[in-house]
């Protein structure tokens, strides 16, 4: 449990960072103080779930839950938005229903 924990506050602080969002800043807008948001990100508090929910909304994430299956593809899904074009995702589609021909 410990290590899916770590897994989500990495994700957490990841995104803090690359928004160039300071923990103080992110702290200053939950009205949480930031040593409070510095062990969340470290997984070494027991969050509970709104206030999880509401730091994840403050930088723009929504948590989905996802069949375990499918967790491979969301996470390429994810990973390909991000990186195709630095930091947020293009407006193109992530999937394609045919294979890219038009004359068919």
């Amino acid at each position: 449990m410990k290590r899916a924990i770590k897994s989500l506050t990495d994700t957490l602080r990841a995104t803090r960072e690359r928004k160039g969002i300071s923990q103080r800043a992110l702290s200053a807008k939950l009205g949480i103080p930031q040593s409070r948001l510095s062990r969340i990100e470290n997984a070494a508090v027991d969050v509970r779930t709104s206030s999880l929910l509401d730091l994840a909304r403050a930088l723009d994430l929504e948590p989905v839950l996802v069949p375990r299956r499918l967790v491979p593809a969301v996470t390429r899904i994810i990973e390909d938005a991000l990186t195709s074009s630095g930091t947020e995702p293009k407006n193109r589609p992530l999937y394609r229903l045919d294979d890219g021909d038009e004359d068919a």
